[in-house]
């Protein structure tokens, strides 16, 4: 199935439900934002251990750029621990709210968000190898249609010794959805490897539940692991490291249970992993060769 990734009813479709979530989720609890106004930060417990892996020593000095940084609360989460940011969404709402918030903040001279389609985000922000880490998380590749490029604008940014760090919902936990009743765990819903967009009409939120969205139309793509790999691997990035977790910021089908710490999991036995999270950096080798 071919797409036009610059246009077209998905994007329309998404752009539209995105937009519409945005006031919801400033308003929700899901998206508690008091951490982020005391100067701290909202990162999940996976992705505050990564940053704190990667960066022993601090933020300071360090560039970051998130790619569809939704309205930035992670975003400004890096800022608050001393880091420059650029954030990358598509929709205008979130920016807008975005650069609101930064401005609440104190840190716009830090924080700086762009409103663009991904795939539209070197033209956008023609600064190549430029970025100390790049930075993407939870129910992001989902929402696109195309990996290889989205690999390849990664790439485009990273500067050399830089870091992509990544992590998201497992396509093997994706391809179920619901509950089988009360308490019962979910159902196969969708298969785990197809080229052919999930067009669905749901007009329900995971941040708030009471919801119902007039704007419910939205393409999904499930992207397995095997393709994410071979993606960023033409892109020219090697993977240092990658692991999978049993949990993760949301709740994910009715039947997770909330572990504590703003994570959830499985009721019981650790059935499939429900996240991923992986780092990658520009492979030298191939960038000297330019093969």
């Amino acid at each position: 199935m071919s797409i036009d990734l610059r246009g077209g009813d998905w994007l329309d479709d998404n752009l539209a439900n995105w937009n519409e979530r945005v006031g919801v989720h400033v308003a929700s609890e899901f998206y508690d934002r008091a951490a982020l106004r005391a100067g701290g930060g909202v990162l999940d417990p996976i992705v505050k251990a990564a940053i704190e892996r990667l960066y022993p020593d601090g933020l300071e000095g360090v560039r970051v750029l998130h790619l569809q940084c939704h309205f930035g609360s992670d975003t400004l989460s890096l800022a608050n621990l001393g880091a420059t940011v650029v954030g990358i969404d598509f929709s205008s709402a979130a920016v807008a709210e975005a650069r609101r918030m930064a401005d609440e903040l104190g840190v716009a001279h830090r924080a700086r968000f762009i409103e663009a389609n991904v795939y539209d985000a070197r033209h956008m922000l023609p600064e190549p190898e430029s970025f100390d880490l790049v930075f993407t998380t939870w129910g992001t590749i989902g929402w696109l249609p195309d990996v290889a490029e989205w690999a390849r604008i990664v790439s485009w940014f990273v500067k050399p010794g830089g870091r992509f760090y990544f992590a998201d919902g497992h396509p093997a936990a994706l391809v179920f959805d619901g509950d089988a009743g009360s308490g019962g765990l979910p159902s196969f819903a969708y298969p785990y490897a197809n080229e052919a967009p999930d067009v669905l009409d749901d007009p329900s939120d995971y941040a708030d539940a009471g919801v119902a969205l007039v704007n419910a139309r939205t393409w999904e793509w499930t992207h397995p692991l095997g393709e994410v790999f071979d993606a960023l691997r033409g892109a020219g990035l090697a993977v240092e490291s990658f692991a999978e977790h049993y949990r993760v910021p949301w709740r994910i089908f009715p039947a997770a249970v909330d572990l504590g710490d703003g994570m959830y999991g499985w009721p019981a036995e650790r059935w499939l992993p429900l996240s991923y999270e992986l780092v990658a950096s520009p492979n030298t080798r191939t960038a000297a060769t330019g093969s």
